[in-house]
């Protein structure tokens, strides 16, 4: 008789699990026909892309597309939908137009852009070219060798430079390329990324003793492993010797920079900031960035010593003082858990050259879709459901940091405020436009289970990869570094790093959209088990803070 009572009892157990796991089906099927049968996603991206973009931190451009997304989620029916200031940025700054050609020795309209942050000329300037290129170290983040490399080119160009368009790039004649500008993962290479990383010895080590690698593709894996406190401190010498460098060229009386992009081949424009956007530093010099074959054409006129004439203009608008970042949040009220949040998000800002549509418009769209597929279908969720749309990521994920610090904790100190302990997890997308794959854990194994288990809905649609390793760059590290559960998604390259990323071709055309419909089904599912799971996500314990000017050695390439 107990034998029969336990087996009914076993039984019920059963087929309760089983209910619970058909109703979960059940919610992952109708998210996937919201995400795919009635998508927004194109839809919100063209707003942040074609219509508002680009959308550069603090500029006219970024303000406005911040309007439209609130408005945007308020039409979706969040709440508690705002914009929260983070404090002083820098420069408003805002390109109105712009020309570069060359007059002599023959006419050539060039294909250029100018940097973030330029100074505007005085109308349409004229100048004689001279070359004086800043000899460049292979890593720009080997901030020792560069400090050194441009000590020297003072020394050799002091009192010579006044007057003269500079031309400043070395240049580069890439070799042909063997790899596809577009590709997917494959089988193979997913396999790899699921690989742990390789065990290692933690030791102390100076900053300046980081042995970055000269490969471009072994250094951004290289950076990735690094802990953002260290990855700070670079930024800031980054910005530093560049503030350094622009007051330089205008105590020179230089009349304009021309630079190229080892990237820039092909009719691509690679165009990030000419100099620091602080209002204590002054503009740069109006910096142009052209393409790679026509830079070249202008260093062989130069090196034959042939006279090499051009004639400039760039009108940009910007504030003499710095204005406040801001963020972007809204939310879906909790049933039961309130006051515990699931959060969602990705960089609002990009650079000013193309439009910011993979970069991260893509991420900022999916993401918004995420919340307006949860309110519409009325799922009901016990925790709160919170997205966070980020400003000033690419000048060192300055927002993100911001309301970290400001909600949860101070990764300086790591004195943590109440509602560190209710904050869930965290879930960013920021590598392009292409279709989920899996998630990098950041070494959190204990959460490994949830992701393999939550995921396997979408199994049959190639989100298969989990990996303890770490990737950088974005602002899930923002959370991670407090100790917090922060996850960036394994995302398939497609021509994100060949051609997209932060170049004037970032643009909606490159989109795919049937991966970011892809995307947001997987976000939308992932969030709702989360924030119905009865316990939180497993953390990490809580980081130790860093001593300053150190980082952990014998770190390997372990990252994206």
């Amino acid at each position: 008789m107990r034998r029969i009572a336990a087996l009914l009892f076993l039984s019920t157990l059963c087929l309760k699990a089983i209910a619970a796991q058909d109703a979960n089906l059940d919610t992952v099927h109708r998210i996937k026909m919201e995400a795919f049968d009635n998508s927004k996603v194109m839809e919100q991206l063209y707003y942040l892309a074609d219509r508002y973009g680009p959308r550069l931190t603090a500029s006219p451009e970024f303000d406005q597309a911040a309007d439209w997304a609130v408005s945007r989620l308020k039409e979706y029916g969040l709440a508690n939908v705002h914009t929260e200031k983070w404090g002083p940025f820098g420069r408003s700054w805002s390109l109105q137009t712009y020309t570069l050609e060359m007059t002599a020795p023959r006419y050539s309209h060039l294909v250029a852009a100018p940097l973030a942050w330029s100074a505007p000329t005085h109308g349409t300037e004229s100048g004689d070219v001279l070359y004086a290129p800043v000899v460049q170290p292979a890593n720009r983040f080997d901030m020792k060798a560069q400090q050194e490399a441009f000590q020297k080119y003072k020394t050799q160009w002091h009192g010579k430079l006044k007057g003269k368009i500079v031309l400043v790039s070395e240049p580069v004649n890439p070799p042909p390329s063997t790899k596809p500008l577009f590709r997917r993962y494959t089988d193979a290479e997913l396999a790899e990324i699921a690989q742990a990383p390789e065990p290692s010895l933690k030791r102390n080590i100076g900053i300046d003793e980081l042995k970055v690698p000269e490969n471009q593709e072994e250094a951004s894996k290289y950076f990735a492993s690094l802990p953002n406190s260290v990855m700070d401190e670079l930024f800031d010498r980054y910005e530093g010797m560049l503030a350094e460098r622009g007051r330089f060229l205008r105590a020179e009386g230089v009349l304009g920079v021309i630079t190229a992009d080892r990237r820039a081949h092909n009719g691509l424009l690679f165009a990030e900031a000419a100099g620091s956007h602080e209002s204590k530093d002054p503009l740069a010099p109006a910096t142009f960035v052209v393409t790679e074959e026509q830079y070249s054409r202008l260093t062989r006129l130069a090196e034959k010593k042939e006279p090499v004439t051009m004639r400039m203009n760039v009108d940009a608008k910007y504030s003499n003082s710095d204005v406040d970042g801001q963020d972007i949040i809204g939310e879906i009220p909790g049933q039961t858990k309130q006051d515990e949040v699931v959060m969602v998000g990705a960089h609002f800002d990009s650079w000013h050259t193309g439009t910011g549509a993979t970069d991260n418009g893509a991420g900022s769209a999916v993401m918004i879709e995420v919340m307006r597929i949860l309110k519409t279908l009325n799922l009901k969720m016990n925790r709160t459901v919170r997205i966070g749309l980020w400003s000033g990521e690419e000048q060192g994920l300055y927002g993100s940091k911001a309301y970290v610090k400001a909600h949860f904790a101070d990764p300086k100190t790591m004195e943590v405020k109440p509602d560190h302990a209710k904050l869930d997890v965290y879930l960013n997308l920021d590598n392009g436009s292409g279709k989920i794959r899996g998630v990098y854990l950041q070494g959190n194994d204990a959460a490994r289970p949830l992701f393999d288990k939550y995921m396997q809905p979408f199994h049959d649609m190639g989100v298969t990869t989990i990996t303890l390793k770490n990737t950088g760059g974005t602002d899930h590290l923002s959370f991670d570094d407090v100790g917090l559960p922060g996850f960036q998604f394994i995302q398939d390259p497609l021509d994100y790093g060949t051609v997209t990323h932060h170049s004037d071709m970032d643009t909606y055309q490159h989109a795919i959209p049937e991966d970011l419909m892809q995307a947001s089904a997987v976000i939308a599912a992932l969030v709702y088990d989360f924030a119905n799971r009865d316990e939180m996500v497993p953390r990490k314990p809580l980081p130790v803070v860093p001593s300053k000017g150190s980082a952990p050695g014998n770190v390997g390439p372990i990252g994206n």
